[in-house]
């Protein structure tokens, strides 16, 4: 029997644009991570804290429409008026040293009030909660491919390994963007909502553009470290625990180096021309007088009971020299300097450096990787 028109069929079908394999990538593994009950519980939990963060916007543009905003700086109105902790929290962030009398100066200290809140939220219970979620759903993107053979699938088709790369680091995007940058827009549209006037929208019309900055400031090195993890092996739980022991082990050097430089800066003071307070009662033998024993420290009321979240909105001034070691306090640092909060060279420089160093081994790491099994 003779065969006719073996020849090849025309292509009929409309040819895709440049990207669609990294959106079919990323939409895959974003309904695969979705599935997880511990990444929805983890979802909804971090936008429970915007509720309390929106009390707190309240609570001073409540101060500035009675007209306490002055007394609130002075500490006259700290406790009073419904505040609570929350006015002492505001009032510690105001400083006391605007007098906050002229709309201008008003509006300087709303920018700064809703700009240190904002980036508590962002620092005290959305990183922690990041650092967790990704360490959940990263682990397996690339890991499981390599251990299920899945390359000789994907590189079959006409997929470059860039669309590969941006496929499965737009699933960690999404992620992140639903934990850190959305709830934080959700934050500020809340706080204007319950604001008595709608001039905080004009006073505060960047700050939606700077928490998405703020985002992507901890989103880029994150996703890139993480997946370099994943591409490491083929064992999802190896590349977890590497996640983990990394943050771990940063936080845990951090704080010990911190410690060492406050107990030395704390270090008491030997007495003058090293005299001890047995050779002193001995030059006064006819001294009967008792020395009063020294009160011990009282505890401190108010946000001394929430130190974190003062520390998160940048309240401390001193320079973290050693925040270019741990991931969590490089993010905080370059977070508050895209607020505009930190703006001092020494604080800001050592940190941006390592982040930089991260993500662009990470992202030669993460590359090499994923092009290895592609070549003859």
């Amino acid at each position: 029997m003779p065969l006719h028109d073996v020849g090849y069929r025309p292509w009929k079908g409309r040819l895709r644009e440049p990207g669609y394999a990294a959106r079919v990538i990323a939409g895959t593994g974003i309904r695969l991570a979705w599935q997880s009950r511990w990444l929805r519980r983890a979802v909804l939990f971090a936008w429970t804290p915007a509720i309390v963060f929106a009390v707190a916007l309240f609570a001073f543009e409540k101060a500035v429409e009675d007209g306490v905003l002055a007394g609130l700086q002075s500490g006259a109105a700290r406790s009073s008026d419904g505040l609570g902790i929350l006015g002492t929290f505001l009032g510690d962030t105001l400083g006391g040293g605007l007098p906050a009398t002229t709309p201008q100066e008003v509006a300087v200290a709303r920018r700064l009030v809703w700009s240190r809140m904002l980036l508590a939220f962002m620092r005290a219970p959305q990183a922690v909660l990041l650092a967790v979620v990704i360490g959940l759903v990263a682990p397996p993107l690339i890991s499981r491919d390599a251990r299920a053979k899945a390359w000789l699938v994907y590189f079959t088709r006409p997929l470059r390994g860039w669309e590969y790369v941006l496929g499965k680091a737009a699933v960690l995007m999404v992620i992140v963007a639903l934990i850190t940058m959305a709830p934080a827009v959700m934050l500020w549209f809340l706080g204007v909502i319950v604001s008595p006037s709608v001039w905080v929208a004009v006073v505060t019309w960047d700050l939606p553009l700077r928490i998405i900055a703020a985002g992507a400031a901890v989103a880029v090195p994150a996703v890139l470290l993480a997946l370099a993890f994943s591409a490491l092996t083929a064992e999802s739980r190896i590349a977890a625990f590497a996640w983990f022991a990394t943050w771990v082990a940063c936080w845990i050097t951090h704080a010990a180096l911190t410690g060492a430089d406050r107990m030395a800066a704390a270090k008491p003071t030997a007495p003058a021309a090293g005299r001890t307070a047995a050779a002193t009662a001995l030059e006064n033998p006819f001294d009967d007088e008792e020395i009063p024993a020294r009160e011990p420290p009282r505890r401190r009321r108010g946000p001394a009971r929430f130190q974190w979240l003062s520390w998160a909105a940048g309240l401390d001034r001193s320079i973290d020299r050693w925040s270019w070691l741990s991931l969590y306090h490089a993010f905080g640092v370059v977070q508050a300097w895209i607020f505009g909060i930190e703006r001092r060279p020494a604080a800001i420089i050592p940190p941006v450096i390592s982040l930089s160093l991260v993500s662009l081994a990470s992202f030669a790491l993460l590359v090499r990787r994923v092009v290895a099994p592609t070549r003859a």
